[in-house]
């Protein structure tokens, strides 16, 4: 997103004032390891609108010139002109361009930062470039070695006042810490980054090689605060090594640092931001993720109680289902039954007066068709509700019922391997059971024109749930190819699985079909029927 336009308070000239006392207030801590000023004109450009810019240019050339004046303006208003002049206008060419380019003041990804610290890296070589020309035309003949002293100290001194400041008025104005944040970073601060900076001073005050591993040693608090605070953390805590070097040469007398102190900082503030930037943007990710698997798991929860939902009321149906071939096979046995045995009563009673009148064939004819009606009878009634399955059970109505009566009539080979305990089913599972086998056995005589038919049927149980494995398979023509899925019968077979919450499986076979049913079933209590 592009960032704000307005981001500091107050108006122009309070802008103005503020900018001038603050660049009064830093132009005292310009050393060799950091150039402060630099960093706070860099980063208050890089904030402000635009609009702003010729009240901070002027208030820093304002406070430059009296703090030349003080000085006795050494080089006269010519050298002024030619040393301060030309460095404000030129970071403000570079931050104007790099604006334009769509950069904006922002940390908090590494993209950010990188992009950031490369333009801080442009601008600062700009401006150092331009140095080297004042330089060279103030001087008449400048030595190599004077001009590339100044110009090395410039270009690290500037790249470090960038890193030091920039991230600090980026936190104030754009990111600010909240409350929480800021008592946990002072907590740090007192445990870990005041005793690094003992340490550094300790270690410092020795002969080589101990400073410069004091050095090295301060940049374990500032990893510490980047993994912990992110690149606040890192920004702030880049200060104590800093702050700690200076004391050490201005306090120690070990004189001026070299570029090597700068270089350190420069490489450590960068690596520490960029590692701080990656480290929220992990953080964040991390959060999104766990706040998605909070909505996920929610979701799941939902759909979990919504297949439950779906499930019971498919038992449901189920249930009513059979209830309804219940009472329909008793209406059937009781009204249509006993009005058959009636005509046969009474067809037996007139079959006398048939005789004496000639008609013994009627009498045979009509018998004929009433044993037929009762066999259609039966076997409706078996459809609608076996009553084998009620008087002997699920085991004995697999292996020896109607089921075993079809298959031997067509002259299909059944053959059943059963184990286990129907008691511990309850009665839905059971009845869904002797269902699909029933289903599949009738498939397999009309449809398949097999010769062979295979049950296997395994009952047990497993951390208190009762299981029911099936096995079906028939060597016949198998399923149709442009139905994949089987046809009615088929479906409403998967269909009273998945109301049990079991799992249907047509396995592929060479000839036939193989059916794989697991069934789930709670543990009835005080329910035994006949094995």
């Amino acid at each position: 997103m592009p960032s704000k336009t307005h981001v500091l308070p107050g108006n122009d000239l309070l802008l103005g004032v503020g900018y001038f006392m603050l660049w009064l207030l830093l132009w005292p801590t310009e050393q060799p390891y950091w150039m402060l000023p630099y960093g706070l004109r860099f980063g208050a450009l890089l904030l402000a609108p635009m609009r702003m810019w010729p009240w901070l240019l002027g208030a820093e050339v304002a406070a430059t010139g009296l703090i030349a004046l003080l000085h006795g303006l050494p080089l006269g208003w010519i050298g002024f002109i030619l040393g301060e002049l030309p460095e404000p206008i030129v970071v403000a060419i570079c931050l104007w361009l790099m604006r334009r380019a769509n950069l904006h003041a922002s940390l908090r990804d590494p993209e950010d930062v990188a992009r950031l610290l490369l333009s801080a890296a442009f601008t600062v070589a700009a401006t150092t470039a331009t140095d080297a020309v004042l330089l060279a035309l103030v001087h008449a003949a400048p030595s190599p070695d004077m001009l590339a002293q100044a110009l090395g100290q410039d270009l690290l001194g500037n790249y470090v006042g960038v890193l030091l400041l920039v991230p600090l008025l980026v936190m104030l104005l754009r990111a600010p810490l909240s409350r929480q944040s800021l008592g946990r970073l002072l907590m740090d601060g007192l445990l870990v980054l005041m005793p690094a900076l003992a340490i550094l001073m300790v270690l410092s005050s020795h002969e080589a090689p101990q400073p410069q591993f004091a050095r090295v040693l301060s940049l374990a608090p500032v990893l510490f605060f980047a993994f912990r605070h992110g690149w606040r953390g890192a920004s702030l805590s880049m200060l104590i090594p800093s702050l700690g070097m200076t004391l050490v040469d201005h306090v120690s007398g070990h004189g001026a640092p070299g570029a090597a102190g700068e270089l350190f900082l420069a490489v450590a503030g960068t690596g520490a931001l960029m590692l701080g930037s990656a480290t929220d943007a992990l953080r964040r990710s991390s959060e999104r993720v766990a706040e998605q698997n909070v909505y996920l798991a929610a979701v799941n929860r939902r759909l979990d109680h919504l297949a439950r939902q779906l499930r019971d009321a498919a038992r449901g149906n189920l249930q009513a289902e059979e209830s309804q071939r219940r009472h329909m096979a008793a209406e059937l046995h009781d009204e249509l039954g006993q009005n058959l045995t009636a005509i046969q009563t009474h067809l037996k009673l007139a079959q006398s007066r048939l005789a004496q009148a000639g008609m013994d064939d009627i009498g045979l004819s009509i018998n004929a068709i009433l044993g037929h009606m009762r066999r259609a009878l039966h076997r409706m009634l078996d459809d609608l509700r076996p009553a084998v399955l009620d008087e002997f059970g699920l085991m004995r109505a697999l292996d020896e019922g109607p089921i075993r009566d079809m298959l031997n009539a067509a002259g299909v080979i059944y053959r059943t391997e059963l184990r286990g305990d129907p008691r511990l089913l309850d009665e839905d599972t059971r009845t869904v059971i002797y269902r699909l086998v029933q289903e599949s056995a009738t498939n397999a005589v009309k449809h398949a024109h097999a010769d062979l038919f295979q049950l296997r049927l395994r009952i047990g149980e497993r951390q208190g749930v009762a299981l029911a494995l099936l096995d079906i398979r028939d060597n016949g023509i198998g399923l149709p190819a442009r139905v994949p899925r089987g046809g009615r019968g088929m479906q409403g077979m998967r269909d009273r699985v998945t109301a049990l919450g079991g799992l249907f499986r047509v396995r592929p076979e060479a000839q036939g079909v193989h059916l794989r049913v697991l069934l789930r079933s709670n543990m009835s209590n005080g329910d035994h029927p006949r094995m």
